[in-house]
């Protein structure tokens, strides 16, 4: 079992930066891949970014690559989410999750299923 707490949500106005953070505990962190999904009112959940347990391997959806930057820091059982360039969009929760993966360190799940826990989510909306 391991739980999530996700933060740094806010409104921002567009072209801004936010960093959101999700903070663990429970079971050995680094052996969980931690990914960033985002989901906007009446639409469907969407991968943002993940990284694997090992930290070595990021992977990025391609409309955030060169904006977002995923990383972690296991000493604080922490993976952060910084976010630049930020577009005017419907407002969205970001949600951080956890996949297991301690024989597979340097995978990176991209699709929802593949997690196994998630965070409550923390709000981000992006003024014009």
């Amino acid at each position: 079992q391991v739980q999530l707490i996700e933060s740094g949500g806010g409104l921002v106005q567009a072209g801004g930066s936010l960093r959101l953070s999700c903070a663990a505990s429970g079971r050995t962190f680094s052996n969980f891949a931690i990914g960033w999904f985002r989901q906007a009112p009446g639409k469907e959940r969407e991968f943002v970014a993940a990284v694997s347990s090992s930290g070595r391997n990021t992977y990025y959806l391609v409309s955030v690559k060169g904006r977002f930057i995923i990383s972690r820091d296991n000493a604080k059982n922490t993976v952060y989410l910084q976010m630049n360039s930020l577009d005017p969009d419907a407002p969205s929760v970001y949600y951080c999750a956890a996949d297991y993966t301690p024989w597979s360190r340097d995978y990176v799940p991209s699709h929802s299923r593949a997690y196994d826990y998630w965070g409550q989510g923390t709000q981000v909306t992006v003024s014009s």
